[in-house]
This record gives C-alpha cells, structure tokens and sequence, in this order.
C-alpha cells in the first residue's frame, strides 16, 4: 500500500508538473496578441526610417545637382573670355552636362515612395548615385581641360 501511494503520489506531482507548465489557451492568445503588436510597432518604425532615408538622400542629391548648376554657371561666366574656337567645343560640352544634370534633376524629384519596395528604392539609389559620379567626373574633367 505504501508503494501504491507513493507511485500515485509521484505520478500524481507528474502529472501536476507537466499541466502547470503549458500555457493555456488565454496565454496563448495573449502572448500571440503581444507579438503582433510588438511587429506592428517595429514595421511602422522601419517605414518611418525608409521615409527619412529617402527624404536625406534627395536632400543631398538636390545639393549636390544644384552645386552642379553653380559650377556650370560659373563656367560660363568664365568663357565668355575664351577664344572663339574653344568656347564653340566647350558650349557643347556645357550643354550636355547641363542636360545631364538637368535629367538627374527631373529622376530625383520624380522618384515617388513606395513603402512595399525597398528593393526598387536600393536599385534607384545605386543607379542614380553612379550617375552622380560619372556627371561629378565629368564636371572635374572640364575644369581640368579648361586650365590647360
């Protein structure tokens, strides 16, 4: 009889042990309920700071484009006292890189936000930063050619 109460004694805490340490279906549901308002939370966070990057990279490429300007003015300014022969080659120069920076001009502002897409916005922002060298090269090429 001992033996009996023992072993049911045993099974009987076992048993206490393993249905005490289940959750129920009401924590189930909360802990489910915590979760998705935590990943709410962060998506609604990622977006905002998809938002800004865009807002910063514009930004910046606005200034840089409009330090192009600057220097495609000031390089006009400078050929009006240029010979004939060089100021017919650099115009066409000038008004290339003009279009150029004009064309990037039109791509930044026209770029729109698209928050399921950050892939699209990556690629953009690649393509458009290696188009912002090659027009950087080639403004820094024009001045070298000027001076010589």
């Amino acid at each position: 009889m001992i033996k009996t109460n023992s072993l049911l004694a045993i099974i009987i805490f076992i048993a206490a042990s393993t249905f005490s340490a289940c959750d129920s279906p009401a924590q189930k549901v909360a802990t489910a309920s915590d979760n998705v308002t935590q990943a709410k939370v962060n998506l609604k966070q990622a977006q905002e700071d998809y938002k800004l990057e865009i807002a910063n990279f514009k930004k910046e490429s606005n200034e840089k484009i409009t330090a192009n300007e600057k220097a495609i003015a000031n390089f006009k300014t400078q050929m009006v006292s240029a010979k004939n022969d060089v100021k017919a080659s650099y115009k066409k120069l000038i008004e290339s890189l003009e279009q150029k920076n004009s064309d990037m001009k039109k791509r930044m502002n026209n770029y729109e936000y698209q928050e399921d897409n950050n892939d699209k916005w990556q690629s953009f922002k690649r393509e458009f930063n290696h188009d912002m060298e090659e027009l950087g090269k080639a403004f820094k090429d024009l001045t070298v050619n000027n001076k010589k």
